[in-house]
């Protein structure tokens, strides 16, 4: 069995978790936006270096199986809104502004499309259609339009769409230069709601260039590496594909579905039944919730608060991150949503961030180790963050540095705990779960100001994304709208799935044979599992009902495992050293650090004290109580 990689790549750092039989490995590398093949590779450098001793990336690739990607290219793309021009031809008489009824769609839309927009009468026959398209699909391209999305509404939306296709084929070959490539929503969707299928495929036409150029180039410098297996990529479905089998849409967000992939597994290992999720990133911090070992998800989610006809995590981002920027207005202390990134970032990073930041406050507060932090490879400077907070936050308010940083950090837990509240009911029996390279920091302090009494910090809570991706198996999936509804429409919208997931499951090199099928009606918007072995339509359907039928083939491979729960014996947790914690009067409290990997199952302790693991810190604080499980992780209890 060889190893399985996983990368997790990020706006600010890219995560790189490994597994090679029971044992595992992870580092992390900033992320190259100008280039991320520099960072996917550098990242594996840095792996192979952690494993072997030496950065021999043609080593590590041979002994490897498989490689899951997860990237934010997409999420980064569509919020920068940098991309394709994009042309928009739809049927004659529909009316555009069903498109751009809400503010953020309007918005989205003008972006995006702008005015390229034609309108084709799909009635024509011969001589006149072939004029009408040739004219429409000119007049895009006169416009500037690099990329056209043909959306067609009414019953028969699917042949008018494959008709299209013929005919601007037979007069556009792909062969020929400066040929537009053209995208069909039905072939992408068989949403029947007309908006979200045109709004799905105008947002997968758009972020398909970015994705298309990087993701290709990186698999072909795999290959110069000798390196066997297709490049799979993590998709927000919770499963794998390999890249030419992959809807650029479904990479948005997968970062974070890894996250909720991971907290799922953990909700179920430790018993919680409302695991609250906050990630935190440089930028953002993504919230999710595992209630009752489901992951909390919409049938349709939405792509930047616009429909999409694609199921996605219930996950919100907020502004908050810890590269996020603080600033003072109205003589209040406010924070984000701008960050500073990876680049400059914050301004102890000495890499010509000015900007105050949460990062440069728990530095000048002692929480963060110059020596140590990032794996010791990143060194911190003091008097670059003490400069950032006195000129843009402490002198604004007529504070101390010391004053400031705690003040800093209140605002950021309770922008955080706010975040939460709007998120879900904080209920007693809510254990909060922090990760992400900055989850863990100020977690506790977002407990209090949340008014939750457990925690949990994964021991791979810098890396826990990636972990996530090594739960994945490969999968593909087709949704297809009977045509009758009764057993034979069933039967024969199943046969038309079997054949195109198959073919999808034989280009990863698996027979049917090998896979678990998985089935469902979607009936009036409503998800119905249907039984496998005897798919049959439930009784109360009739024929006007709106019902499409979905199948999934799933090839299970080498994953991730949790070692099995046993008993432990608490014990006292080894002390590393002392660090010098800075309290808000300018006083020092000597605290004690407590390294992970320097602790056994069962060691507990008090706070105040300091967890320090390569990647992640996290302050103790007074009140509350700390114990390693079996699996290493940390889990706080708030004294009450």
């Amino acid at each position: 069995m060889g190893k399985l990689i996983n990368i997790d790549n990020g706006g600010t750092l890219t995560d790189i978790w490994i597994l090679d039989g029971e044992k595992s490995f992870h580092t992390k590398t900033i992320t190259t936006p100008y280039d991320l093949s520099k960072c996917f590779f550098e990242g594996l450098k840095k792996a192979a270096g952690v494993i072997y001793g030496d950065e021999d990336v043609g080593a590590l690739l041979q002994s490897t199986d498989h490689i899951r990607y997860s990237t934010t290219q997409g999420s980064n793309a569509l919020i920068m809104k940098k991309g394709p021009r994009l042309g928009l031809v739809v049927s004659k008489g529909f009316d555009i502004g069903g498109l751009r009824k809400a503010p953020k769609e309007n918005e989205m839309f003008e972006a995006l499309v702008g005015p390229r927009v034609e309108h084709l009468d799909t009635s024509l026959e011969g001589q006149a259609y072939d004029q009408a398209l040739a004219d429409t699909v000119n007049r895009l391209s006169s416009e500037g339009a690099n990329r056209i999305i043909v959306s067609f509404n009414g019953q028969n939306y699917l042949a008018d769409e494959a008709r299209f296709r013929r005919t601007g084929l037979s007069l556009f070959p792909r062969h020929l230069l400066g040929a537009v490539p053209i995208l069909f929503a039905g072939s992408l969707s068989g949403d029947q709601n007309l908006a979200r299928r045109t709004w799905t495929a105008i947002n997968n036409s758009f972020l398909h260039p970015a994705m298309e150029r990087f993701l290709y180039n990186a698999e072909k410098k795999l290959r110069a590496e000798r390196f066997q297996n297709p490049l799979l990529i993590y998709r927000n479905d919770g499963y794998s594909g390999r890249v030419a089998k992959t809807v650029a849409l479904k990479t948005y967000s997968s970062g974070p579905r890894g996250g909720m992939e991971s907290a799922k597994v953990y909700a179920e290992y430790y018993g919680f039944d409302r695991y609250l999720t906050m990630d935190v990133g440089g930028t953002t911090t993504d919230i999710g919730m595992v209630e009752n070992g489901e992951i909390r998800a919409l049938d349709r989610g939405a792509i930047e608060r616009v429909d999409c006809s694609f199921a996605l995590c219930d996950i919100v981002s907020i502004g908050i991150g810890g590269g996020s920027v603080f600033r003072v207005e109205r003589g209040a202390i406010k924070v984000g949503p701008n960050s500073v990134g990876g680049a400059p970032g914050p301004a102890c990073f000495g890499m010509g961030g000015k900007e105050a930041t949460m990062t440069d406050a728990l530095l000048l507060m002692g929480l963060l180790d110059p020596q140590t932090y990032f794996g010791g490879e990143m060194k911190l400077d003091k008097a670059r963050a003490r400069s950032a907070i006195q000129s843009n936050v402490a002198d604004p308010l007529n504070l101390s540095v010391e004053q400031t940083i705690h003040a800093m950090l209140e605002a950021w837990a309770k922008n955080i705990a706010d975040g939460l509240a709007d998120f879900c009911s904080l209920t007693q029996g809510t254990v909060l779960s922090a990760f992400g390279g900055g989850g863990p920091m100020g977690v506790l302090s977002v407990a209090e100001a949340a008014g939750l009494n457990k925690v949990l910090v994964p021991r791979l809570s810098a890396v826990f994304s990636a972990h996530g991706i090594g739960f994945s198996d490969i999968a593909h999936s087709h949704e297809s709208k009977l045509t009758s509804n009764d057993p034979a429409g069933l039967e024969a919208a199943l046969d038309t799935l079997r054949v195109r997931v198959s073919r999808d499951m034989f280009s990863e090199g698996f027979c049917a044979s090998e896979c678990c099928p998985e089935m469902w009606l979607t009936i009036n918007g409503t998800k119905v599992e249907l039984d496998n072995t005897s798919p049959s339509l439930p009784t109360n359907v009739n024929g006007k009902d709106e019902v499409i039928a979905g199948l999934r083939l799933v090839a299970t491979v080498n994953r991730a495992e949790l070692p099995r729960r046993t008993e432990t014996k608490r014990h006292e947790a080894q002390v590393a050293s002392v660090r010098t914690l800075i309290s808000s009067d300018g006083s020092d409290t000597e605290t004690p650090v407590y390294k992970v990997e320097d602790q056994a199952p069962g060691a507990s302790g008090q706070g105040p004290a300091v967890i320090e693991e390569a990647f992640w810190t996290c302050r103790v604080l007074p009140g509350w109580s700390f114990e390693f499980t079996v699996n290493r992780d940390v889990l706080f209890t708030r004294n009450c």
